[in-house]
């Protein structure tokens, strides 16, 4: 049943919005669908991964990144709030410091360990999690100040999506 339910959740996370285009992200820490390795995590340094995202589409003014584990016991918990990142941004170097505001443009908001920027994987001891990396281009920023919610940057980017990408990692701690 868990199986099934993991399989329904992603499906969910993997639509994309009517009319988004596609986006290409990626990380030269892992490929989709595999582990996401120890240095990003609880149990090693918890580091931010690089990411890297093609080209977006005309008219992209900025970017929004968001990281979730769907499996986590309590439901979907949010790992990262990253938003109005610059449209001439095309790459997020490891260890993105936890900032409120970074150096290059960009405003982080509040995971749901209530921390400012990036807080790795850390599921308790079991089955494999799985990590969402959801990339928005927006034709617009979204206005928001530093430590705002995932719920409030998925509703400032609501009708503003011009393309959307997602990179799916796993981690699973004995």
């Amino acid at each position: 049943m868990r199986a099934f339910v993991r399989s329904m959740l992603l499906i969910a996370l993997a639509a994309m919005p009517a009319g988004a285009a596609e986006l290409g992200l990626t990380s030269a820490a892992f490929v989709g669908g595999a582990a996401v390795p120890v240095e990003f995590t609880c149990s090693g340094p918890n580091h931010s991964p690089p990411l890297a995202w093609t080209d977006p589409p005309a008219g992209t003014k900025a970017f929004a990144l968001l990281v979730e584990d769907p499996d986590a016991p309590s439901g979907t918990f949010t790992h990262w709030v990253l938003y109005d990142l610059p449209a001439t941004t095309h790459a997020l170097p490891a260890a993105v410091p936890a900032d409120e505001r970074l150096p290059s443009g960009g405003v982080q908001g509040v995971s749901d360990a209530r921390k400012v920027g990036w807080f790795g994987p850390c599921p308790p001891p079991g089955p494999v999690h799985h990590y969402v990396f959801r990339l928005l281009a927006l034709d617009a920023s979204t206005g928001l100040g530093p430590r705002a919610s995932r719920g409030d940057v998925l509703a400032a980017t609501h009708g503003h999506v011009l393309a959307e990408s997602r990179l799916v990692g796993t981690f699973r701690r004995e």
